[in-house]
This record gives structure tokens, sequence and C-alpha cells, in this order.
């Protein structure tokens, strides 16, 4: 049962279809990832909290789901953390957890108010079955001068050239520093990997 879900949203067709998959995935969704190990938000937190001065410092938690990221970004020693997402009923386990300051129900037209934020995290967020590459885009620009984006992209994402060429458009051009860049676990059930990037606005 587990991986029905994995399945569907790797195969999910445009934001109406991932969005309901995800509504229908929030009773069973920190359970089945769970029973797959997974450590992405755990390794994303880790990276940002060591490139990251003021932990104090407000950050967006971009696709926060049921609220498995905010956990590691608060476990990491972030406390000002404020969540998104566009399904509703795994935003609403998020808020019940306790872990943000605020909450908000989003959709594809949403703007991210510009520096508001040190940092944003889209962990699980962009590729394959979620967000397109352009909602990179979307958060380099809201962030202020020095601020920190980490993600990342998992084996399925990693498989369209498309995601890193974005990458290396932001950096190759001097708009943005690659801090950091590390592959590891990602679903060790399913024998999945992904890669932690973080991007730091110039």
């Amino acid at each position: 049962m587990t991986e029905v879900f994995l399945n569907k949203i790797y195969s999910a067709n445009g934001t109406d279809e991932t969005r309901e998959i995800y509504d229908a995935w929030a009773k069973s969704y920190e359970t089945e990832l769970g029973d797959n190990g997974y450590a992405t938000p755990a390794r994303c937190a880790a990276a940002l909290a060591g490139v990251t001065k003021d932990l104090n410092a407000p950050l967006l938690d971009f696709g926060c789901g049921t609220g498995l990221s905010g956990l590691a970004l608060k476990n990491a020693g972030f406390t000002t953390i404020d969540g998104v997402d566009v399904s509703a009923k795994m935003l609403a386990q998020a808020t019940s957890k306790g872990i943000y300051r605020t909450t908000e129900h989003i959709d594809e037209t949403t703007a991210i108010n510009a520096d508001e934020y040190a940092n944003i995290a889209a962990i699980g967020v962009i590729g394959t079955g979620a967000a397109h590459i352009s909602v990179l885009d979307m958060l380099m620009k809201a962030l202020p001068r020095d601020g920190r984006f980490v993600f990342s992209f998992n084996d399925h994402t990693l498989e369209d050239p498309v995601h890193e060429a974005r990458i290396n458009e932001w950096t190759d051009c001097g708009a943005a520093r690659l801090l950091f860049r590390e592959r590891g676990a990602h679903l060790p059930g399913i024998k999945m990997q992904s890669t932690v990037y973080i991007l730091e606005k110039a």
C-alpha cells in the first residue's frame, strides 16, 4: 500500500491532480513515508542550519505538507517558521502540530512577499509529480540579498536535466551562489535517493 500513493504522485499530471492526490494521501502520508525511512527533511534542515547564523530569523516552509519538514527544521534549531501548502487537508495536520508561527493555504497564483524571509525551504516540493521548476525562480526572487534557499530533487526529478540546468542558470550568471550540494538517502525503503541543495542569493 505504501508505494501506491508514491507511484500515483510521481505520475501526476498538473496542479489539480497533484492537489487531489495529496488531499487523499493526507491521512496515511506520514505513516507511509515513515515506513520507507523518509530522510530528506532532516538532511535539508541540518544543511540549512549549518550555513545560517540567525536561527531565529523568519523561515518559510513552502509546501510544508503535514509538517514533517517543519518538525525537522524545528529540531535543527529554527524557531520562527511559517508554513504554506496547496493541500488543505495536509495543511490542517501541519497546523495542529504547533510547529508553525502561521500557516496558509495557497494555490499556484499566490505570491510570496519579497524580503520577508531570510531563509526558504522547499523540501521534496519541486519536481516530478510536484511543483514546476518555475517555483524555484519564484522563491529565489522572493529572497533578500544573501537569503538562502534549501530544496531537494529526488531520483525521479533528476532524470529530467531541466531541473539542475535551472540551478546552473542562477549560478552561472552570478545571481546566486551554490553553498551546498549533497546526494544521499531519500526513501531508503524503495531505494530512492535525493540531492539536497542550498542556493544563496547574490
